[in-house]
């Protein structure tokens, strides 16, 4: 558990936004938001406002959570709090151009578990570009992987096989073994330890084997060793270096396409500028945003992709209490026009339904 982060929540005199998350450690504040509920309900997400400056009063301290994991994973910030129920979130941070102007400013949503897995929209998969990704091979290395489209260089790497590089040198390293290495490896493990704790050194990391783990435990294949041996031997290696990855990749085939996405989505979240950067300390990156106006019609408009193929006023409503009426009749007349959604029936039974190009 991460130690000294808590989750504080407070009663604020605010009328739109009468509560306030604040995330600390010690006595060093890391996120301060504005919201609008004291947890976001079922199917929902909460719109919020940065707070740097602390410029409401604070009326009652509501809650305060110890937090079990707060981690960054590209715009989201995950968030498990200390409790049995309500105890999973995210806030999602978004940089939006503003129209009018150069620039742009920031949006945030807190949503909860329970309405992640509702949305069911599944996980958008980054596109990268192979051609700009140079992956350095050992110069020992005989019959190398292949790494399509990619820039290959030959080097002698500190340890591992394959690496990739960034501007401070080796982030990524991998370490291939076929079948028989792993087992003439096991035969001298304690000098393995050795070579597997310099892997382990590197942030990203991995021990990629071509072969099953049921092959370890095949008697035929094993010859002279003992098959409760090796099993011992293999869970040791995870045990005493729990940093590193170990895969088993079952083939050769299997573990050069494991190696060369796990470089490829390296490259993209860590080393590409347009990328965001990753956040040890989590929310060190949100920091000094633009203040943005309040637009409802952008908000609505930035939330459309994630709203379930049909749905009512009311489901508009309960979702965005901080928007009047006249504004979500303004976003569903204008996406009406564009022929993006119909409205079905009429009166107290009416719901609207997105068209699907």
């Amino acid at each position: 558990m991460p130690e000294g982060k808590l989750w504080i929540l407070e009663r604020i005199a605010s009328k739109r936004f009468p509560y306030r998350i604040r995330i600390v450690k010690g006595d060093k504040p890391l996120l301060a938001l504005k919201v609008q509920s004291k947890w976001p309900g079922s199917g929902t997400q909460v719109f919020c406002l940065r707070d740097e400056s602390l410029e409401a009063e604070t009326v009652e301290i509501v809650e305060t959570v110890p937090i079990v994991s707060m981690r960054r994973y590209g715009k989201r910030l995950a968030i498990v709090l200390d409790r049995k129920r309500n105890k999973r979130c995210d806030f999602l941070f978004l940089k939006k151009s503003y129209k009018n102007k150069e620039g742009e400013y920031e949006q945030i949503f807190w949503r909860t578990y329970q309405s992640l897995k509702a949305t069911r929209k599944g996980y958008i998969l980054p596109a990268w570009n192979a051609s700009e990704i140079t992956v350095y091979v050992d110069k020992e290395e005989r019959y190398p992987w292949r790494f399509p489209d990619c820039r290959v260089e030959r080097v002698s790497l500190p340890v591992g096989d394959y690496a990739l590089a960034g501007k401070e040198g080796f982030i990524a390293i991998v370490e291939r073994k076929t079948f028989d290495n792993m087992l003439s490896e096991l035969g001298k493990l304690d000098a393995f330890h050795q070579t597997l704790g310099e892997l382990e050194a590197y942030p990203y990391n991995a021990l990629v084997i071509e072969a099953g783990y049921p092959d370890f435990l095949d008697r035929k294949r094993l010859h002279h060793y003992n098959p409760s041996v090796v099993a011992r031997a293999l869970a040791d290696i995870s045990a005493l270096h729990p940093k590193l990855k170990v895969i088993f990749a079952h083939s050769r085939k299997g573990a050069n396409e494991w190696c060369r996405r796990y470089f490829e989505s390296v490259y993209y979240h860590l080393l590409q500028e347009k990328s965001p950067p990753q956040v040890r300390e989590t929310v060190g990156i949100y920091t000094g945003a633009e203040p943005f106006p309040f637009d409802p019609l952008m908000i609505l408009k930035a939330h459309f992709p994630h709203l379930p193929e049909t749905f009512t006023v009311g489901d508009l409503r309960e979702a965005f209490p901080q928007i009047s009426d006249n504004f979500i009749r303004s976003f569903l007349k204008e996406m009406k026009k564009r022929g993006t959604i119909i409205c079905i029936r009429r009166g107290s039974l009416s719901y609207w339904k997105k068209v699907i190009a």
